[in-house]
């Protein structure tokens, strides 16, 4: 209730409205700062031109977002609007989206489902030589490092390496 002294007049009438059978309308009016009469003229008074307008944009906005298989944005919404003959702002067509809890569905990047390792079970084994010699390939095992009595500084390194039929190892 604290935060209903900062509202607006409308907001505090609904306030008044919802509790009216639980305490006296003049004591709601005065502790809320509004005025009674003010009150009874806001009951009776019918809804604006723009509300009216606002509920049936509200199903037509929905409407379309379903027609659209909720797909489109904002922008391809206030054409399929227009397409319909409903003129509308892009504005108010995003604020009225975001009242209803609409939104369009995105796209899903492409995701890899497939494992490499699985589909291509080759490998490569490269001997490095720290005499800048050019590398050796040829197949091998499924070890990531292999320690051999080999002259210092060389090792040989297993790496992963997919071989299709138009690839061949080179010894």
């Amino acid at each position: 209730m604290c935060g209903l002294f900062r509202e607006g007049v409308a907001v505090k009438y609904g306030r008044i409205e919802s509790m009216r059978q639980q305490h006296p309308v003049a004591t709601m009016c005065r502790i809320l700062g509004v005025s009674e009469s003010g009150y009874h003229a806001w009951r009776t008074r019918p809804p604006s031109v723009r509300a009216q307008e606002e509920k049936r944009l509200e199903v037509e906005i929905s409407a379309a977002h379903q027609r659209t298989r909720e797909t489109c944005g904002p922008e391809r919404l206030q054409a399929d609007l227009s397409d319909n003959g409903i003129q509308v702002g892009l504005h108010r067509i995003k604020r009225i989206r975001k009242k209803l809890g609409l939104r369009c569905k995105q796209k899903r990047k492409f995701k890899v489902t497939t494992d490499s390792s699985t589909i291509c079970p080759s490998y490569r084994i490269v001997w490095t030589d720290n005499s800048q010699s050019p590398p050796r390939t040829r197949r091998g095992s499924r070890t990531s490092r292999i320690s051999r009595r080999m002259k210092a500084g060389s090792t040989w390194l297993a790496s992963k390496t997919c071989l299709t039929a138009n690839s061949s190892v080179t010894p």
